[in-house]
């Protein structure tokens, strides 16, 4: 591998500094006034299609994406691929079934589609309970994981105190962002990375196939030499096992992804920027594109990290496989050369500008689910001024940022990547359930509603603790203890029937509800179903 002197990492400090000023200085620019929540909400609807469905794509390429799902690709292969596939497919699941009725469901939050037909401070509070179980695991995983990122990017000292800055570092920015730029400044950031991210893992997806002649066929065959296991590369069974429990477990973990990764409520939030039905289905139209684009040159890139730097060095570095495509990019070319030089800072810098835009979209969706939700329909009941919600939204961005950075700063040096899988888990067991319920189903009630949200979440939560992710294997976040009585990695076979389950239980033994109630709940369900429905004119 190509070793970088001090002469590479100031230019990438450069890159970093001029990506920074410019996205703070987008952010300033495209920032809404402090009474103008539509405008802090939705961007005044003003994003036309195309940047509409590149900041949808933004959001939901997170770094755990372009870095987790390489390195998988690197270690385990064929797995890596289907993980890959499945995260395209969730977008489009989302496209064809979701997109169009949430967007004309919705306001500003979750909490708005939920409360439609329900409406009253209960469902407001498990929305926005269920929006921060979904979405600081994310933030943690992502923060936790830039304190190692950055420490190898800059060749910092691997140390905690190293790391913690970093970590510090990326929370600030998050903050800034989301509490300034709101959702047209987070979306101008989403469109940047996503163009950067596009554009360098184009190049180096090229660069790959270049050096094997063009020949897809060489390079897997140089990527089973590479990870050491031979034809098992291109088989089933390296991520989990090939026993049939492990194989029912990994059918379940592309179950999960397929139904929660895209409804997790930071991407959902994306939609309501959108002006209308036509506007967010050609939004979605861009958006898929663009995620199974950056797909297909996830599944090269990490095949040829294996190829190129073999998976003893990928290992060496990060046992999971994060750093596999920078290690890549330093491979490409000549050692010590301009080219392989711009080449690695420019990769390093699209990872480092993919931190900044995830965890900030991430944190303006908890910090407006508390401050619309719960603040302003919950705790005013509806009665706060705009002023006064922006205000509060501005600092529940504050209050989420630093607790996500304080958790992170905790847990840098375990593995925690599970939070990953945990918070995917309550997205297709509690969101999904509770957003198709609400949207085609005229007999869900409150109870339902609070059943689906609550229950989906804590069933995935209990699952996940007592699972065999976080204890009883060697890769374990907990590898010396032992009390896995759940036999899977991942809840999705488990939680999401129980989700739905208990949506429809809920729902069915709802005796408490009065036949007024029900009249009413239909009565605002059949106003409201032929404009969720209703194809665009």
């Amino acid at each position: 591998m190509n070793d970088f002197g001090s002469g590479t990492q100031a230019i990438v400090l450069v890159l970093f500094s001029t990506l920074v000023t410019l996205t703070l200085l987008l952010c300033v620019m495209a920032g809404p006034d402090r009474d103008d929540l539509t405008n802090f909400y939705t961007g005044y609807l003003s994003l036309t299609p195309l940047k509409n469905g590149l900041a949808i794509a933004g959001d939901y390429i997170s770094a755990a994406t372009v870095l987790s799902t390489t390195g998988i690709i690197a270690l385990a292969g064929y797995d890596g691929y289907v993980l890959a596939v499945s995260t395209a497919l969730s977008l489009v699941l989302l496209m064809f079934l979701l997109a169009e009725p949430l967007r004309n469901a919705g306001s500003f939050t979750m909490g708005d589609v939920l409360a439609r037909n329900m409406p009253g401070r209960a469902v407001r509070i498990a929305s926005c309970v269920v929006t921060l179980s979904a979405t600081l695991p994310f933030l943690v995983v992502q923060l936790s994981g830039a304190g190692s990122l950055l420490t190898f990017i800059l060749g910092m000292p691997h140390e905690t105190g190293a790391r913690t800055t970093c970590i510090v570092l990326i929370g600030s920015l998050m903050i800034i962002y989301a509490a300034i730029g709101g959702m047209r400044g987070t979306a101008l950031i989403q469109m940047i990375k996503i163009v950067l991210l596009l554009g360098t893992s184009v190049t180096v997806a090229a660069l790959v196939l270049n050096r094997f002649d063009w020949s897809l066929g060489e390079v897997l065959r140089a990527a089973e030499r590479g990870s050491g296991t031979g034809p098992a590369f291109l088989q089933q069974g390296l991520q989990l096992g090939t026993s049939a429990a492990q194989q029912l477990d990994f059918a379940g973990l592309q179950i999960t992804v397929v139904l929660g990764a895209a409804c997790l409520p930071h991407i959902t939030m994306r939609l309501y920027s959108a002006r209308d039905a036509p506007a967010v289905r050609r939004s979605m139209s861009w958006a898929v594109g663009t995620v199974t684009t950056f797909c297909l040159t996830v599944i090269i890139m990490g095949t040829g990290a294996a190829a190129l730097v073999g998976s003893q060095y990928i290992t060496a570095t990060d046992p999971h496989g994060r750093t596999s495509v920078l290690m890549l990019s330093r491979v490409l070319g000549a050692a010590g050369s301009a080219g392989t030089t711009v080449l690695y800072a420019a990769m390093a810098g699209t990872v480092f500008i993919t931190l900044l835009s995830s965890v900030a979209g991430m944190t303006l969706a908890a910090a407006s689910s508390l401050a619309h939700d719960l603040f302003a329909h919950c705790l005013r009941r509806e009665r706060a001024a705009p002023r006064t919600e922006m205000t509060v939204a501005g600092w529940a961005c504050v209050a989420v940022g630093t607790v996500a950075i304080l958790l992170s700063a905790l847990v840098q040096n375990w593995d925690v990547a599970v939070l990953t899988t945990l918070a995917i888990c309550i997205g297709a067991s509690a969101v999904a359930p509770a957003l198709t319920y609400s949207l085609f189903w005229r007999g869900f009630t409150r109870t339902g509603l609070l059943a689906s949200l609550y229950g989906g979440a804590a069933c995935a939560l209990v699952l996940m603790i007592f699972s065999r992710a976080v204890s009883g294997t060697p890769s374990a976040v907990f590898p010396d203890a032992d009390f896995d009585w759940f036999p899977m990695q991942s809840t999705g076979l488990v939680s999401i029937p129980f989700g739905y389950l208990a949506g429809w239980l809920g729902s069915r033994l709802d005796h408490r509800r009065r036949a007024a109630e029900s009249r009413e709940n239909r009565r605002l369900y059949e106003e409201s179903e032929a404009r969720l429905l209703a194809a665009a004119e």
